[in-house]
């Protein structure tokens, strides 16, 4: 159940249909918002590798009615394996509606409106420009060019998007238990590996559709950013981030091995079941952006907060700053730029501390799975931290929980109660006062 918001509705416009942008739009759906999402993608693509979701988004997933769904098709996983390259153990830690193809090329805001045209020359116009295109944004870079000019952005904001870090994720074909029993288990933890003498480290996720996630990580000696990269590989045919590069990864590592098909099986014997087209290589970026918005456009996800997946925390976050801003549309007294730009600002006090205990945490994790002195020191420190500390590190790692406070709250069972959040008490408030009123009449 859903109180409608108040007249006029405030229209939003997502740009980028990543989680962050879907989930946002699904919330706008159930509030009675009106909305729009803009997809520069012409088809959607079975890219990546495995996710990792908890107690941190089940309430939200419950709300919404897919909570079951979810776990049906998803893969239990209390723990990992940790293990060095010849197998020997490391001691283990627990653990909508869419305009696809649509290339925005410029922004304005006139008369109390935002307006945006995409590259086919199609004219779109609402209430609120929300920026969920991931972390080479253009619409940061479009609210970015405008802040430089006027004298306005942050010096730190300027900077490239820095990495220390490429990644090769995939996902096999179904494979034959028999050749890979592991599968079998419903309960098989994923298996991250170390190489000994060589610059990667590589974890392999079962699912329950029995096919492997895989993803190899290239610890780089310095960091860099993608303009280095790309002023590289300008006069060249070969782009450090096309599909040549994605193989040259593939046969660079296929040698090296997997715990999975009996401790006999390679990363080459996973990368021959899985389609070519389903292999990519990316840059593990880390950065948070100090300017979240201004006017009525406002960043979410990979476009003001990047992290490394190392925590396996970068979809939760972004998810959780889709929940924190429908909460807040929801209630917005008006449409006017005064009170936009004070929920903006709203927007960001609440979610600026989670994305940077995420950045931390997931750069610690980082620097755990890269080996060498600084993967000693951060394994060292692991390894001998009083449980107590560890479990307060955990505790704050799953405090965040939010819930859309203008949908039928759910219980939360957690052994640990949630952070409380602002965005969600605002709405709640507001749900109660207008479900009083509708129950009245």
């Amino acid at each position: 159940m859903s109180a409608t918001v108040a007249t006029p509705r405030p229209t939003v416009l997502i740009v980028g249909a990543g989680l962050g942008g879907v989930v946002l739009g699904a919330l706008l759906e159930r509030a009675n918002i009106p909305y729009a999402i803009f997809e520069r993608a012409s088809t959607v693509k079975p890219l990546g590798s495995a996710m990792s979701l908890a107690g941190q988004m089940m309430y939200l997933f419950r709300q919404l009615g897919i909570d079951e769904k979810f776990v049906a098709m998803s893969k239990y996983s209390r723990f990992g394996n940790f293990r060095h390259e010849d197998g020997t153990p490391i001691p283990p830690a627990d653990f909508i509606a869419m305009e696809e193809y649509k290339r925005i090329l410029t922004i304005k805001e006139v008369d109390d409106k935002v307006k945006i045209q995409a590259a086919d020359n199609s004219v779109y116009e609402g209430d609120i420009l929300v920026g969920a295109d991931g972390a080479y944004s253009a619409v940061r870079q479009q609210l970015y060019n405008r802040l430089k000019k006027e004298g306005t952005l942050p010096k730190s904001d300027h900077e490239d998007l820095p990495f220390s870090c490429t990644c090769l994720v995939g996902q096999t074909d179904p494979l034959d238990l028999e050749e890979y029993p592991e599968l079998k288990n419903p309960k098989e933890p994923f298996v991250t590996t170390f190489a000994r003498d060589k610059p990667f480290t590589w974890t392999i996720f079962s699912t329950k559709q029995n096919t492997l996630c895989f993803m190899v990580l290239e610890h780089l000696s310095n960091k860099t950013s993608r303009a280095a990269q790309e002023q590289r590989f300008r006069n060249t045919d070969n782009s450090e981030w096309g599909p040549h590069a994605a193989q040259a990864m593939c046969d660079q590592t296929r040698d090296l091995s997997i715990s999975f098909g009996g401790g006999k099986k390679t990363l080459g014997d996973i990368y021959d079941k899985t389609p070519k087209e389903r292999v990519v290589k990316v840059m593990l970026e880390e950065k948070v952006f100090k300017t979240w918005s201004s006017g009525r456009t406002v960043l979410l996800g990979d476009a003001c907060h990047k992290v490394n997946p190392s925590a396996g925390v970068g979809a939760i976050t972004a998810m959780h700053d889709a929940i924190a801003l429908a909460n807040l549309i929801y209630a917005l007294p008006s449409n006017t730029s005064e009170e936009i730009t004070k929920t903006f600002k709203e927007y960001r006090d609440e979610r600026y501390p989670p994305a940077i205990e995420a950045y931390n945490n997931s750069l610690l994790m980082s620097k755990l799975l890269k080996g060498g002195i600084t993967g000693a020191i951060a394994s060292f420190m692991k390894n001998n931290m009083p449980n107590w500390l560890w479990r307060l590190a955990v505790k704050g790692l799953i405090m965040n929980r939010l819930q859309a406070g203008f949908l039928k709250p759910v219980e939360d069972k957690g052994t640990v109660p949630p952070n409380i959040s602002p965005s969600t008490e605002k709405a709640r408030a507001l749900y109660n006062e207008r479900v009083g009123v509708v129950a009245a009449v």
